[in-house]
């Protein structure tokens, strides 16, 4: 069963179709008739907007009289600088490109489905499954390339004699980790997005923007669980041995 196109999907699908199968034929995929997904689109909307929105701050930015997207920015910059040096300690900083990356654009793509006609990709399962499978590669390729085969010594324990119990369950605990990633954005969001489609359906007055105030403060509270986890995973890659 096909998801309902969106507008935007709809455009794609008719006048864009060649270069969605182009895309597919290089992961040996079968072409299709219309191959744009409504979470494709709106993965590439949201890019566009971030793309677009920095090329307009950057020529703009000033010391002595900031604009407000310049002091929103900075206070986004602050805030993750913040809690990434909280986590991770003064090294923290190494690390804002990925984290700044990850906040910005889910919580860009969260906060696009409140504009009627579009919808959240984070909705859709595989853009969260995305971004954990991201953030477990990064923090195990951190370890490995900071600690060396010394990085397995954290599957192993405290306790030499304790490794054959303990290398199965880091293990889990490690692989468990992108799933856990994944369910809590996509269940959230998801869930966000139909309930606030369920009550526009009924009402079209204050109810509505009861729940969309939900849903926005629902996106910012997703983004900001996503890249702390993110942290905190990273934070024990790096830890060093004592």
């Amino acid at each position: 069963m096909h998801e309902p196109e969106i507008w935007l999907t709809r455009l794609f699908n008719d006048y864009l179709a060649g270069i969605g199968n182009l895309l597919l034929s290089l992961f040996r995929q079968q072409p299709m008739e219309r191959p744009w997904a409504n979470f494709i689109v709106m993965q590439l909307l949201v890019v566009a907007i971030i793309i677009v929105l920095f090329a307009i701050l950057r020529p703009r930015l000033s010391v002595d009289k900031p604009s407000i997207g310049q002091q929103i920015f900075e206070l986004i910059y602050e805030f993750v600088n913040g809690q990434a040096e909280d986590q991770i300690g003064h090294e923290g900083h190494k690390y804002l490109t990925l984290f700044g990356t990850f906040f910005i654009f889910i919580l860009f793509s969260n906060l696009i489905g409140v504009i009627p006609g579009l919808e959240s990709p984070t909705q859709a399962v595989y853009v969260p499954a995305g971004c954990a499978i991201v953030s477990f590669c990064y923090y195990n390729l951190v370890g490995l390339r900071k600690s060396g085969f010394g990085y397995l010594k954290h599957f192993v324990g405290p306790i030499p004699v304790m490794a054959p119990l303990m290398i199965p369950i880091e293990l889990i605990s490690h692989i468990a980790r992108p799933l856990s990633l994944t369910i809590r954005l996509f269940a959230n969001m998801y869930a966000g997005e139909q309930v606030t489609l369920v009550f526009l359906s009924l009402t079209y007055f204050i109810a509505p923007v009861m729940f969309m105030g939900l849903h926005i403060f629902v996106s910012l509270l997703q983004a900001y669980i996503f890249m702390l986890l993110s942290m905190m995973y990273l934070s024990g890659a790096v830890a060093e041995e004592h």
